[in-house]
């Protein structure tokens, strides 16, 4: 059976529509870090959403070729997600998506290594003959956090954000973005297959106890 972390680890990705507290454990991930409107054509977003999914499916892959990953399963490709940030900005301004700044990732399985993925990155090279060096190995250790689903454009977020920073307001707990930790998104819809008053968006903030410096 393949194996799908959306429906293994359904705390993570499926959460309710009704804030929740979570600790996320510390991941590896596919990543390239990039600024501006994620909606701009042809912009440095776009660029790096095909970089990642590239290397994504080289790993998924891998297992019809002669290069064995110690602990390989096969998966489903997890979701796209977004570390946001603007400078200045704690939280997210919509009006000026040009100030953006963004990492762009994708899971890896935990069977991954460095090295494995420094395979998949000179296989892609090879085979498409694209420059893959703005694709990092990132890990994460994003700690205790509160997140809720967002269901409907992006734009539409606010809402949802303010209904989350009440609920840790309410339980105890104080909002902690920083340049560590930041604006987390988990994108469960294709918005180019799906209406923008259905997208499913998994948002995700990080917090502390009122009683933690």
């Amino acid at each position: 059976m393949v194996f799908d972390y959306k429906k293994e680890y359904k705390e993570l990705y499926l959460p309710k529509k009704q804030p929740t507290i979570v600790r996320v454990p510390k991941m590896n991930y596919i990543a390239v870090r990039g600024s501006g409107d994620p909606n701009e054509e042809n912009g440095d977003y776009r660029e790096a959403l095909s970089l990642l999914y590239a290397i994504a499916y080289t790993i998924k892959m891998s297992k019809n070729t002669s290069y064995k990953m110690e602990g390989y399963f096969d998966f489903v490709v997890p979701p796209l997600e977004g570390f946001w940030w603007q400078d200045g900005i704690q939280g997210v301004d919509y009006e000026h998506k040009e100030t953006f700044k963004w990492i762009s990732l994708i899971r890896l399985p935990d069977f991954v290594k460095k090295s494995d993925f420094d395979w998949a990155i000179a296989q892609a090279t090879e085979k498409k003959k694209i420059n893959y060096s703005k694709v990092e190995f990132f890990t994460y250790d994003e700690g205790l956090c509160v997140q809720c689903m967002h269901i409907g454009p992006y734009d539409d977020e606010l809402a949802t954000v303010s209904k989350m920073h009440e609920y840790i307001e309410k339980h105890g707990y104080d909002l902690d973005i920083s340049n560590e930790r930041m604006h987390h998104e988990i994108y469960l819809s294709d918005p180019r297959r799906v209406d923008a008053s259905k997208l499913k968006t998994v948002i995700r903030h990080p917090i502390k106890s009122k009683d933690k410096s």
